[in-house]
């Protein structure tokens, strides 16, 4: 194929890609104005988002006045949020957040190039007014916002915007983002405009810079990543680990749509009975993980509504690869027929949920590999590879409280499976803190979860790529990564499925996840809370919650 002739199908393919968006922008604009309705974006910014969304001048004038008629955000006090998955040894540092309250922290005081819309996944604006491919969609360049300010007065600059992906792109970083970052060669301020190149086209990179981890710094961070600084809705107070966490209002916040409360207070609650008794009794306002058995007994709480959210979270049980006995596939397989999936479904998560087939995308997901034969509990299939991969004795798998809610009860239903196949599967139950720094990624044998992520790709690339330093089941397959590093220049998305539904079954029969159920995303709040917005792309309104809601006093 010509260059020009593969230059013009690659436009064609993005262009195409781009008119799938455009006709999620209906529900674009329905967000905006549910932003101004929930969160008073004024009319200079939602004009201009509905616009280039592709509203004309009277359309988007008269949505803006229809939408800014309903509720107004009650502005000021103190919203308390009670949060699992906080440990001692938490980093405010965005390059290494990873527990459940500092995704949430770095997403209250930081912000992204690209934000994803809260059903559709489609990019959105953020710090990134526009971008465009070139034909081959391997150099992109993105139009950086003008006129807002890190919280240390100091105006963003497109050269702080190329230190921080620089510094994420650096393996002395130990960035979590790592993995997704890989493919780009360079990143460079060309005129006041960001321009990265990569090694092979890519269609979704606009995605890929909605990863939290990548909150634009000054100079990148690289002066003192774990500062906190950024141009968020929220300053940083106070920050203990695994305690609590304090900030305040940005007052020159560069967007109106949110952040309302004049103070935020996060709140370390990794004991469920605790974050429950907390929010029934008025402690805190809003509680993450709630566990589905006690939905019941929550409801019953006069001032107390559930929040739940269907995404592409999963809780999982990790084998490493290359470590013993887990490097023998027969292994992997037995405990994989030996979890009752539909169990798990029903008494783990109540019922929020979906059941798991061992690879990690749901169809929550574009371009989700149908057809895949579903994996379901066989004790005879078990016991066979058991025996086939000669393993004798017991398997040790550690868990915890904080791995996800009633991982220890998860785990104990495992084991039960497990021994009407022969296996014994031995539990060991580690503390909560410190269980991200000492057993996840590290112990061949360990109970965890995962949030969602806007592509394919971006989760691919961060957590099963040979290279990525989030590979915590360390599958490393070269071909694998071939079809990976194929399947994002891929035009043909007939083809680009078949690559994915391809790796959907390399990960599935010989990975070393074990993938049980995908749940939904179950929180709960005071009914004071208003604002709150159901977004798929992760736990806690992605994230976002502390800078949406407010207080209805």
């Amino acid at each position: 194929m010509g260059e020009e002739t593969r230059g013009k199908d690659l436009n064609n393919a993005v262009s195409t890609r781009n008119d799938k968006r455009n006709r999620g922008m209906n529900d674009f604009t329905k967000y905006l104005a549910g932003r101004v309705t929930a969160g008073g974006m004024n009319r200079r910014e939602f004009m201009g988002r509905a616009m280039a969304a592709g509203m004309t001048l009277s359309a988007a004038g008269s949505l803006f006045a229809t939408s800014a008629s309903a509720q107004t955000p009650k502005k000021g006090g103190t919203i308390k949020l009670g949060l699992e998955g906080g440990a001692a040894t938490d980093s405010i540092d965005p390059a290494k957040a990873t527990s459940q309250v500092m995704f949430c922290a770095v997403r209250t005081w930081g912000d992204t190039l690209v934000e994803t819309h809260p059903q559709t996944r489609a990019p959105l604006p953020a710090l990134a007014e526009s971008w465009s491919p070139s034909p081959d969609a391997k150099i992109w360049t993105f139009k950086i916002r003008k006129g807002v300010q890190f919280h240390n007065g100091k105006e963003m600059t497109t050269d702080d915007v190329v230190a921080t992906l620089k510094r994420h792109s650096d393996a002395k970083a130990e960035s979590g983002a790592l993995g997704v970052m890989k493919a780009i060669t360079s990143i460079e301020n060309k005129g006041g405009d960001l321009v990265v190149t990569l090694d092979s086209g890519n269609a979704d990179l606009p995605q890929i810079f909605t990863d939290y981890h990548l909150v634009i710094q000054p100079n990148g961070g690289i002066d003192n990543p774990t500062a906190g600084i950024g141009t968020g809705a929220y300053k940083v107070t106070s920050f203990q680990p695994g305690v609590r966490m304090t900030f305040e209002k940005n007052a020159n916040d560069w967007r109106s749509d949110r952040g309302f409360a004049q103070n935020l207070e996060f709140i370390t609650m990794n004991d469920a009975t605790a974050r429950i008794a907390a929010l029934s009794s008025g402690q805190v306002h809003y509680i993450n993980r709630v566990d589905p058995k006690t939905v019941p007994l929550l409801k019953r709480a006069p001032n107390v509504e559930i929040l739940t959210t269907p995404g592409g979270g999963h809780y999982v049980f990790i084998m490493h690869c290359d470590t013993a006995p887990f490097d023998n596939n027969d292994l992997r397989l037995a405990l994989k027929y030996a979890i009752d999936r539909e169990e798990m479904v029903t008494r783990i998560l109540g019922g929020y949920g979906k059941v798991g087939n061992d690879f990690p995308i749901n169809d929550t997901y574009a371009l989700f590999p149908e057809g895949i034969e579903q994996r379901k509990y066989d004790p005879d299939k078990a016991a066979f590879h058991y025996k086939k991969s000669g393993h004798s004795g017991s398997v040790l798998l550690r868990t915890s409280e904080v791995a996800f809610p009633s991982a220890v009860d998860a785990t104990a239903l495992f084991q039960q499976s497990a021994k009407k196949a022969g296996i014994n599967i031995e539990i060991r139950r580690e503390p909560g803190d410190g269980y991200w720094t000492n057993v996840w990624n590290k112990q061949p044998f360990s109970a965890s979860y995962w949030g969602s992520r806007a592509t394919q790709d971006q989760f691919y690339s961060g957590a099963y790529l040979s290279t990525a330093d989030w590979n915590d089941t360390r599958f490393k397959r070269p071909d694998f990564d071939k079809l990976l590093i194929a399947a994002r220049s891929e035009l043909d998305e007939k083809k680009r499925k078949d690559m994915y539904r391809q790796m959907a079954m390399l990960v599935r029969d010989e990975g070393g996840v074990i993938l049980p159920m995908f749940n939904d995303y179950v929180n709960a709040s005071t009914k004071q809370v208003k604002g709150y917005v159901n977004d798929i792309g992760n736990d806690m309104s992605n994230g976002y919650v502390a800078t949406r809601i407010w207080l209805d006093a």
